[in-house]
């Protein structure tokens, strides 16, 4: 399992446990900070194992706050708290099921296997290696502790691991993606009228009684939640490195070992590989003493070489510099002269023989070329120290001060402000959730303290302060009323619309010709051999005209559907079969995306048959 881990830690599976992690936060809680939930109430017990009052409230809440992030108006009115707690009951349950039956599998990870998955995650290192400093970083911006952390990614990974294994081992039939390649081709035949607004909006009006009757009761939907007004003190690398000195001889220190790693030598080398045996002595001769009758190197490679991607080039393996073959190789290899070919040389993949083709040297660039990149990385170097240091001092300064002033003046930095900002956040920094969470904290906003220093970004750390409060209220009818108004009308022409729409269609199949209806200005529009992806058609249109029952013979179907346009009046009159016919590859693409569902489906039917056998219980 370690080496599968190697494997796929820095590809997709890496990133989806990421993923799933951040998903599943509410699902552990911080135990690894604050101790284990040995004692305390439980809401419900899966095969022994407790799922505890804690852990479900904090993911209720969890829910709650994403659910009201989704909303354009966020209203904790709106949010059904039976319906959330329901869910969020099933969503642990389901995950402790998982993770019980993934350990009843030996499908365990060990700390080994643990630390080898978080050294090689990308969102963990810096420069292309783990940095444990960053690690600690992410883990706890996610709300958790390190043992936390190594506990869930251990049981997501390998729950993770049973559901790949159901899903790619799903299969398909050649018919079921004929029949999808048939469905997916087939076109329709139709007509459409549109009717506008402008032909019911004379019998629309609304009322003043209406606009306050629908206040009155939909006054959720013009609650404004509390939000503040921020002050705050921004500290950030780029600007330390403004203020760092870098010194002539510091520059031309690090272009001297720059140039030294610039200006390298490449050499470009072929060569013969035979194996490493019992007749290998025998067939280096016999290479050797055809070398020395004139043969041609190159014609010898392709005869002989087992390396047989570069025996089709003659041996050659192009240029490398130091460092990429193995020590006996490159030794050999750089005591010789263009055109020289070496002695055997013995390497874990055989016997060589080696031979120069050519060498090249890069020059490095002049200093004037490199000075201004070389001095603001290392300015950026002595900042990166000064700001862990500064960091560290202004989150002292700010812990002690009843103000901004104090902390900036002591930085050199700027006092910014920021309005608008609700409990689900606002302008960066304020879309940092773990900054917005101080911000509303009671010692900030009722207590007047300033927050903790909060790294928003990487190298970029925030300290904030409520400058202004407003509670959470409902805006006045004066000020939403042509809204109300607006919405009414709208609603009110809709349902005119398909009144009206509804009455075309029953004279149409009647018999009345379009032309004999009375309130209709515009005529048939007519499309023939329309696909589902025609980018010539309102999606909505093409949407609805696919989901229609197919015409009888000759008598056509009709149906309606609303559009940005007005009530859209559709006639079907044909549904014309696809051929089926598809290359290879899109044969392929079609049955990998069938046995994925089937595959999900499989997934789900196996998570049905272990909740169904599980022995849950709720106090």
């Amino acid at each position: 399992m370690l080496q599968d881990i190697r494997n796929n830690a820095q590809g997709t599976i890496a990133k989806v446990i990421i993923g799933l992690l951040i998903i599943s936060l509410s699902i552990w809680g911080m135990d690894a900070i604050i101790g284990g939930f040995s004692g305390e109430p439980e809401v419900a017990t899966v095969n022994g194992e407790d799922i505890t009052e804690r852990e479900f409230l904090r993911v209720v809440q969890i829910e709650s706050q994403r659910r009201l992030r989704q909303m354009e108006r966020p209203d904790p009115a709106l949010l059904d708290e039976d319906q959330i707690r329901q869910q969020v009951l099933q969503s642990l349950i389901r995950e402790e099921i998982l993770s019980q039956d993934a350990a009843s599998q030996g499908l365990i990870l060990s700390e080994a296997d643990i630390d080898a998955l978080i050294t090689r995650m990308p969102r963990f290192q810096v420069d292309g290696t783990f940095s444990r400093d960053r690690f600690v970083s992410v883990v706890r911006n996610m709300g958790m502790g390190v043992a936390e952390f190594r506990q869930l990614l251990r049981s997501q990974y390998v729950v993770n691991q049973i559901r790949n294994g159901i899903i790619q081992s799903a299969v398909t039939s050649p018919q079921n993606v004929q029949r999808l390649l048939s469905l997916q081709n087939q076109s329709r035949d139709f007509r459409t009228v549109t009717l506008t607004g402008n032909t019911v909006k004379d019998q629309v009006s609304v009322s003043d009684e209406e606009v306050a009757d629908y206040y009155a009761n939909n006054q959720q939907q013009f609650r404004r939640p509390e939000q503040v007004k921020a002050r705050y003190l921004v500290l950030s690398l780029d600007s330390l490195t403004d203020e760092v000195t870098v010194t002539e001889e510091e520059v031309r220190s690090l272009y001297e070992q720059r140039a030294k790693e610039l200006a390298k030598e490449e050499r470009r080398a072929a060569h013969i590989l035979i194996e490493d045996g019992a007749e290998a002595s025998k067939t280096m001769d016999t290479i050797q003493q055809r070398l020395k009758e004139g043969e041609d190197f190159a014609d010898l490679a392709a005869e002989y070489s087992i390396d047989s991607f570069s025996a089709e080039d003659g041996g050659d393996l192009g240029f490398a510099g130091r460092g990429v073959y193995e020590e006996a190789f490159e030794e050999a290899l750089y005591s010789l002269k263009p055109g020289e070919i070496s002695e055997p040389v013995s390497t874990r993949f055989g016997i060589h023989l080696i031979k120069l083709l050519d060498i090249r040297k890069s020059e490095a660039p002049e200093f004037a070329a490199m000075q201004d990149e070389l001095r603001r990385e290392l300015a950026r170097k002595k900042a990166g120290s000064r700001f862990a240091e500064a960091r560290a001092q202004l989150a002292d300064s700010a812990y002690s001060a009843d103000s901004l002033e104090a902390p900036a003046e002591e930085f050199g930095l700027e006092v910014r402000e920021a309005g608008g900002i609700t409990p689900q956040g606002g302008p960066p920094p304020f879309d940092h959730e773990g900054l917005v969470r101080q911000l509303f904290s009671a010692d900030v906003l009722k207590d007047g303290y300033n927050t903790e220093v909060i790294d928003v970004e990487d190298n970029m750390a925030v300290v904030a302060r409520v400058a202004e409060h407003q509670p959470e209220r409902v805006l006045p009818l004066e000020e939403v009323s042509s809204e109300i108004r607006g919405t009414l009308e709208a609603q009110k022409i809709r349902d005119a619309l398909a009144n009206k729409a509804k009455a075309i269609i029953a004279e149409l199949k009647s018999g009345s010709s379009l032309s004999d209806i009375q309130g209709v200005n515009a005529g048939w529009s007519e499309f023939r051999n329309q696909s589902r992806n025609t980018q010539d058609q309102d999606p909505v249109v093409l949407q609805q005209v696919f989901s229609m029952p197919r015409p009888k013979g000759e008598v056509p179907v009709y149906d309606s559907v609303y559009t940005g346009e007005g009530m859209v009046i559709i006639s079907l009159s044909a549904v014309n079969e696809g051929d089926g016919e598809a290359s290879d590859v899109e044969k392929q693409q079609l049955s990998r995306f069938l046995m994925s569902l089937a595959g999900q489906q499989e997934y789900l039917a196996y998570q049905g048959f272990l909740r169904n056998n599980a022995e849950v219980e709720r106090p």
